[in-house]
């Protein structure tokens, strides 16, 4: 290996203002080591107690999660990794790996501490790379959260959408074949010449189904019916009329005898299947209302949700609502874990000054923790409990998953901490509900034993 010169440390870029008598003092605390390509510098579970310095090569540091493997960052010639002043690390999360031959200078923790008060710029100059380290790691990792949260609600909130739409889709492809049958049956229709009187009786019944809620009946009580309407249609020889649509709106054999009075035996299948087609053609519009109204309800929630055509201000906000907003966004996840959500809402609840898109986020992070604690069980109960007194306002979320072991209860709210595989979480969820508790000047707390985590979220009137 070449002798190590001033000129070759200048290549990091904090290094440029470092005078070189300081320079000069970290080379000969320091050695130089050479890294095969795929060859570690160091590795997990290590203590962190050596500043690395990559003079020539690449490498990169990846760590090691669920068994899955992440690359957090390449160094190339000119940046740090390992031990910088101040820092709280203690043990190495990650390895270091040459992803080709690399030249790396290496300097000991205890050497640097000795020249803390004689090389005031140098360790200036590796506590501002710190600092810098912090902010890029912090920035990376909310970032993460983010795309966490937005993919997962973005997940729920595209197979909620998927229901009403395909069900418009249906509805809109068989409400074409039910208007393609209307010029046949006007010509059939028309040919019947049934008089005014009867005209109006017929279109008097049709109208009374229409505008009235079928009868809500039983699977004994709708096969009792469907065996009736059917006896009726054999007897009157009209065999291969449906009698599904006739029993869905509630017809019984009375009403059908009010058609059959109103028409010759001739016309009676005409009748029935002019019939038929008008109450399939109202059920298949009657469908594409109630799912564009839904597809309206989600988009309104996520709206509402993220308050985007709101102003950045404190306003009056209703929890409830915001609450309401948030598990209509989880919906699907609630679902799918077979989840059931019990809520117990004190209405007499004011609204409080707040920023409401910053509680969503809260609502979010907690149920969104609750759900995926209550994985492992199959199922679940979701309880969410509204209280408040004359100071503040209370909201305890508690899920009966297997609770927080207490070694960890006391981490569950650091940046970056968290119990999830990787690809599930950053370990900012908590740290984000904290923060923003704090900017409301309102107070989180958890309390969790098995089968019982309750978190309660406090925020003052």
């Amino acid at each position: 290996m070449k002798e190590l010169t001033i000129d070759d440390l200048r290549i990091v870029k904090e290094f440029q203002h470092v005078p070189d008598e300081q320079i000069q003092w970290l080379i000969s605390q320091g050695e130089t080591v050479e890294v095969e390509e795929g060859g570690l510098l160091f590795n997990v579970g290590e203590p962190v107690t050596t500043t690395y310095i990559v003079l020539d090569g690449k490498m990169r540091i990846c760590s090691t999660q669920s068994g899955k493997e992440k690359e957090l960052r390449i160094l190339d010639p000119g940046q740090v990794s390992g031990y910088l002043p101040y820092s709280r690390a203690t043990v190495t999360p990650a390895f270091c790996e040459g992803l080709k031959k690399s030249w790396v200078f290496k300097c000991s923790k205890e050497k640097l501490i000795e020249g803390f008060g004689t090389h005031y710029l140098l360790i200036e100059a590796l506590v501002h790379m710190m600092l810098s380290r912090v902010r890029e790691f912090t920035s990376i990792q909310q970032q993460n959260e983010k795309m966490f949260a937005l993919g997962k609600l973005s997940a729920g909130l595209a197979h909620e959408l998927n229901n009403p739409a395909a069900a418009i889709s249906r509805a809109a492809a068989l409400l074409q074949t039910q208007v393609g049958q209307l010029p046949h049956l006007f010509k059939e229709i028309a040919n019947l010449r049934i008089e005014p009187e009867k005209v109006e009786k017929i279109n008097n019944l049709i109208i009374h189904k229409i505008a009235t809620e079928p009868p809500v009946l039983s699977m004994m009580q709708k096969a009792g019916l469907e065996d009736e309407v059917t006896d009726w249609l054999n007897d009157n020889d009209l065999k291969d009329t449906d009698p599904e649509g006739l029993v869905e709106r509630g017809f019984t054999t009375a009403e059908l005898d009010v058609f059959k009075a109103c028409s010759t035996s001739a016309h009676l299948p005409v009748l029935l299947e002019w019939v038929s087609n008008y109450l399939v053609t109202n059920k298949m519009a009657e469908d594409i209302r109630t799912s564009s109204e839904r597809i309206s309800d989600l988009v309104g929630a996520v709206k509402n949700f993220t308050f985007m055509d709101k102003d950045s201000n404190r306003q009056l906000t209703d929890i409830h609502a915001g609450i309401r907003n948030t598990l209509t966004m989880l919906n699907y996840k609630l679902r799918k874990g077979n989840i059931t959500v019990v809520e117990h809402y004190d209405e007499s609840v004011p609204k409080i000054h707040a920023f409401p898109g910053e509680l969503n986020q809260v609502w979010t992070n907690i149920i969104d923790n609750a759900i995926d604690a209550m994985e492992v069980n199959g199922k679940g109960q979701l309880e969410i409990t509204t209280s408040h007194d004359a100071r503040f306002v209370r909201t305890t979320i508690k899920d009966d998953g297997p609770g927080i072991p207490e070694d960890i209860k006391q981490n569950i709210f650091a940046p970056f901490f968290t119990t999830k595989e990787m690809g599930k979480g950053s370990g900012l969820g908590l740290d984000v509900v904290s923060r923003i508790m704090i900017q409301h000047n309102g107070e989180v707390k958890v309390k969790s034993e098995p089968g019982a985590t309750e978190f309660e979220i406090c925020l003052p009137m």
